[in-house]
């Protein structure tokens, strides 16, 4: 439906067919009205009897609001303007055994919504809006991408080994190999690998698992983007952030300035600071007047922020950024050079080796990504690496947790100075459709079974 309507000039008609979904009827003695629903849109159906023939009406007058119909008819405009069908044949084709419901909306309803979602498809075509924006994002995501010449790839889902990092895996078990196998918690370390073997940039749209918490801006499973490049660093992945989010908000929104949750936010002009620079603008504190993780420990309680007893300098000023400057970040901003603490990841900086070249971006108040200046030191890497798993295993006893010790082999064979990436997808569609809630943007959420 709709690519004819545009043309149709009053008095003109035109023959077509046209199946769908039965919305709505008024039946009003030897003719009635309908509305037909398909993929495209609605269009109003006259249905005659001298039109049908009385059998086939007859017919019609019994069938409910929900069953999917064909018609054969002429497409014309009526007086009032509305593009209709004058149907000359109807057909029955598929039977719905259950009700549309009248309203299917509203808090009340908002967890039916998500279990039934084909139902809130079929009665809120808003919703269906949502996620035909979310193709529009990914296919003009893969479309910047691929014009940069990066190269999308596909890694392992399930993975061997439970690694270090804090987030939690699902575990499985792989019955012919007799051993349990993890879904993966990120596409990292088998991306760069990639680099290792010479594929200078790839990226791989991902699902992702993680056994954690649920709220608005988290589910179990999730799509993230992660991208790797050859031979530049964070600067370059910070660029490339600003010119692809630019690019979205004006394909997908026709403008720089988007409205999100209330809040304006202007895509056209974002802000740089160190995480030093964002904690002395919004709490008044200066990590370079700590002289001593004591010092540090001190700030934190003065201000009332809590810190473990052993908290070094660059861990307090995580949780000072954490405590006073996350919130106030509405606007699109960069976070960088993060302290070697919380980066296991990412290359140090040559220059002050406390702190890492990683950055995060904030809007609205949430961290949306995550880059780094890759670590390719062997070495440095393995040391990392043990002490993160020893530190997942004195706080998790019951867990796997192993170094993955065949990526520090690639990293031997030589990886070469690389930036890379990673986002979530689900949070950026929530941004480009003024969407609350993660399970707005997810065709099918994770839900706790109905009993």
């Amino acid at each position: 439906m709709g690519a004819k309507e545009a043309f149709l000039a009053e008095g003109e008609s035109i023959n077509v067919r046209v199946a769908g979904r039965m919305i709505s009827r008024r039946i009003m003695g030897k003719a009635s009205f309908a509305h037909l629903q398909d993929g495209d849109g609605r269009v109003q159906l006259y249905v005659a009897r001298d039109g049908v023939g009385e059998e086939d009406y007859a017919a019609f007058k019994k069938w409910d609001v929900g069953d999917i119909i064909g018609v054969e008819g002429t497409l014309f405009r009526t007086r009032t303007g509305e593009v209709s069908v004058h149907a000359t044949s109807i057909k029955l084709l598929a039977k719905a055994l259950l009700p549309l419901p009248e309203k299917f909306h509203g808090l009340t309803n908002l967890e039916q919504r998500y279990r039934q979602r084909y139902v809130d498809l079929i009665v809120n075509p808003e919703v269906k809006d949502t996620f035909v924006k979310r193709s529009k994002i990914l296919k003009a995501i893969r479309e910047y991408l691929d014009s940069k010449g990066f190269l999308e790839v596909d890694t392992p889902i399930l993975v061997p080994l439970e690694i270090g990092a804090s987030a939690r895996p699902f575990v499985t078990h792989h019955n012919t190999l007799d051993m349990d196998m993890y879904l993966r918690i990120e596409t990292e370390l088998y991306l760069k690998r990639l680099i290792v073997g010479g594929m200078d940039k790839v990226y791989e749209v991902g699902r992702i698992f993680r056994n954690e918490g649920m709220d608005t801006k988290h589910n179990p499973e999730f799509t993230t983007i992660e991208l790797y490049q050859a031979f530049t660093d964070y600067y370059g992945m910070m660029d490339l952030v600003e010119e692809l989010y630019k690019k979205l908000a004006l394909e997908i929104c026709g403008s720089y300035t988007i409205q999100y949750q209330g809040n304006e936010i202007d895509m056209s002009k974002w802000e740089r600071l160190t995480m030093v620079e964002a904690v002395r603008k919004y709490a008044d504190v200066d990590y370079n007047s700590w002289t001593s993780d004591e010092d540090a420990r001190a700030d934190a309680k003065r201000l009332h922020v809590e810190v473990s007893e052993n908290a070094t300098r660059g861990a307090v000023l995580v949780e000072l950024f954490d405590a006073f400057v996350e919130d106030k970040l509405i606007q699109p901003t960069f976070i960088y050079d993060y302290p070697v603490e919380n980066s296991p990841l990412a290359k140090r900086k040559p220059e002050n080796p406390l702190f890492t070249e990683r950055f995060e971006y904030f809007i609205n108040c949430t961290e949306f990504g995550n880059a780094f200046s890759e670590l390719n030191d062997p070495i440095d890497q393995k040391q990392r690496f043990e002490a993160q798993v020893e530190a997942k295993r004195k706080a998790e006893p019951n867990c796997n947790a192993e170094v993955d010790y065949d990526y520090v082999t690639a990293l031997e064979y030589g990886m070469p100075p690389t930036g890379g990436l990673g986002f979530g997808v689900d949070r950026l569609v929530m941004l480009l459709t003024d969407s609350a809630s993660i399970r707005d943007v997810l065709l099918f959420p994770t839900m706790k079974p109905e009993v």
